[in-house]
């Protein structure tokens, strides 16, 4: 074989080898896009599953209620003053000049009003009274619940502060018919230097409006203790009338002052219901003028 053909033997052999380097370079070439692609589909799909979940648990979640509690039915009070008429302040309180408001920091939902008389006859005597009407209104609370429920819990509580006054006697407790939708009198005896004094507390609840009634009075220096009996009827009449002002001030006429069911609309709510003005009237001393 001549010098020349071994020549261009070699140099095919060496182009043959370069060929199959390049086709090898190609092949891997084009595999790695292949594998891009399908690394991408594949992040691709779980992103979008991860999507989809987060959509479908943000669609659930918005589709849950939200908790929701009845509104109050009663969204103001009356003046405390003005709940009862003239023709009860004097027969209760027939020395008494105008009411002592209470303070309140919100008057649509606390007040109170008090009166006090003193009917000196000298050597004779006198006869002490002293009323006070206090009103407390419940706003509906998610967490705590409708205003109703809430009243009537601070129905309860009334009553039985009425019921544990220290040092009362022959305490007595009596439902009170007619008046809003619940009513409850507490009436006892306090013996004091001054005398013996005839506590009458009439708690009453209409809707979301818990009224507390305090009438009390005594014969000092020597004048005769007045009769609880009459005194308890006249509470219980004043009573009826301060639950149908909070009706009326609600615009239903005075109609659960009887006891009729209510069918007025809800008026709204605040933030959270309210605390006592003042201390229960039952617990303040008496006091001769």
């Amino acid at each position: 074989m001549s010098e020349g053909t071994m020549q261009r033997r070699a140099q095919r052999v060496e182009r043959d080898q370069r060929a199959k380097r390049r086709g090898r370079v190609l092949v891997c070439a084009a595999a790695v896009p292949v594998m891009l692609v399908a690394a991408g589909c594949s992040s691709d799909s779980g992103s979008g599953d991860s999507t989809d979940k987060a959509a479908k648990a943000a669609a659930s979640a918005s589709a849950s209620p939200s908790p929701t509690v009845q509104a109050a039915a009663y969204g103001k009070l009356p003046e405390p003053c003005k709940v009862l008429s003239k023709k009860t302040l004097e027969d209760l309180v027939p020395k008494g000049k105008s009411g002592k408001e209470g303070k309140s920091d919100d008057i649509s939902t606390r007040g109170s009003c008090s009166w006090n008389s003193l009917d000196n006859n000298g050597v004779k005597g006198s006869q002490f009274r002293w009323l006070n009407v206090s009103m407390l209104r419940f706003e509906s609370d998610v967490t705590r619940g409708p205003a109703d429920k809430l009243a009537q819990e601070h129905f309860e509580k009334q009553v039985q502060e009425a019921q544990a006054v220290e040092g009362a006697k022959s305490v007595k407790t009596e439902p009170v018919a007619g008046t809003g939708d619940q009513a409850t009198a507490v009436r006892y005896d306090l013996k004091k230097k001054e005398g013996t004094f005839k506590q009458q507390t009439v708690v009453a609840r209409v809707e979301n409006v818990v009224v507390t009634l305090d009438y009390y009075g005594a014969g000092l220096a020597g004048d005769k203790t007045p009769s609880g009996a009459d005194m308890l009827k006249d509470a219980k009449k004043a009573a009826k009338e301060a639950v149908g002002a909070v009706s009326e001030a609600n615009g239903e006429g005075g109609g659960k002052a009887g006891g009729d069911p209510s069918k007025s609309p809800s008026k709204g709510a605040s933030d959270e219901p309210s605390k006592d003005t003042e201390a229960s009237p039952s617990k303040k001393p008496a006091s001769k003028t």
